[in-house]
């Protein structure tokens, strides 16, 4: 019994050894390829990565809103897998889960002893478990959910020195906050799983119905980015099209009193 117990005890440091190496690794790469890519002459000069070439200038302001508030999604939706557990999708969760740690990771700086912790924080010793072990292990992510309900905290925070900043409206609150309550909702009345909620809710917001599309956790994930993509775009076209009819309508009608002018003078 001795023997198992130090046995568990040697593996769990060897695990948690690889985990934080590997971890670390994988966020300089990110950062490095990121560095990379950034300073290069194709993405400076490259239309393709203007957003500006997709988005009127008049929207990315709130793109940048929907965006803090799209990351506060993202970790609720990991921490209450993490919490829950629904195994049908443990591995496409876990791939998830690094990638959204990598991400938050990425964007700390490690300067101060602050920060240094939060990183160790980020490192989803779980799902790692996942991908070495075959199996998810909730004690072993107990510091890891602490942190990433930390950084909801964060994002909210930029969400609102943003915002502030920026001089915008709230609006966008109320519509996260009425998908927020309706994802939560359909969790506990559906009995369904967080990614299958909000597949639903994603549908019926707009209006494409109220069922999950897609039979497996990569086929939903990509229902649910097409759902929002196209909701995006169709109001980003919507307001392209009345700001140019604005536009046009006001040019006319200063094009209008410009002549009005002339013909006084004349």
């Amino acid at each position: 019994m001795a023997d198992e117990m130090l046995l568990r005890f040697l593996m769990f440091i060897v695990v948690l050894f690889a985990s934080i190496v590997f971890f670390s690794v994988m966020v300089q790469v990110c950062k490095f390829v990121i560095i990379k890519i950034k300073s290069s002459n194709f993405f400076k000069t490259s239309r393709l990565f203007n957003p500006l070439e997709y988005f009127p200038e008049e929207e990315m302001s709130t793109i940048k809103q929907v965006f803090y508030l799209s990351i506060i999604v993202l970790i609720v939706v990991d921490i209450l897998y993490s919490i829950i557990g629904w195994d049908e999708n443990l591995v496409i969760f876990s791939a998830f889960d690094i990638i959204l740690s990598l991400y938050l990771a990425i964007n700390v700086k490690w300067g101060s002893l602050e920060n240094k912790i939060l990183l160790f924080g980020l490192i989803p010793l779980g799902s790692l478990g996942v991908v070495a072990l075959g199996s998810y292990e909730l004690w072993a992510d107990v510091i890891h959910l602490i942190t990433l309900a930390y950084f909801i905290k964060v994002y909210f925070d930029k969400f609102v020195e943003y915002t502030e900043t920026n001089g915008l409206g709230i609006t966008i609150i109320l519509l996260f906050s009425i998908v927020f309550i309706s994802f939560f909702f359909t969790i506990i009345v559906e009995g369904v799983s967080p990614i299958d909620s909000l597949n639903m809710v994603s549908n019926a917001f707009t209006s494409n119905g109220y069922a999950v599309l897609g039979t497996t956790g990569l086929g939903k994930a990509d229902a649910i980015f097409l759902v929002w993509s196209g909701f995006l775009l169709s109001c980003v076209g919507t307001a392209t099209l009345t700001v140019s009819l604005i536009s046009k309508h006001l040019d006319k009608k200063f094009d209008n009193l410009e002549d009005l002018a002339k013909n006084k003078k004349n």
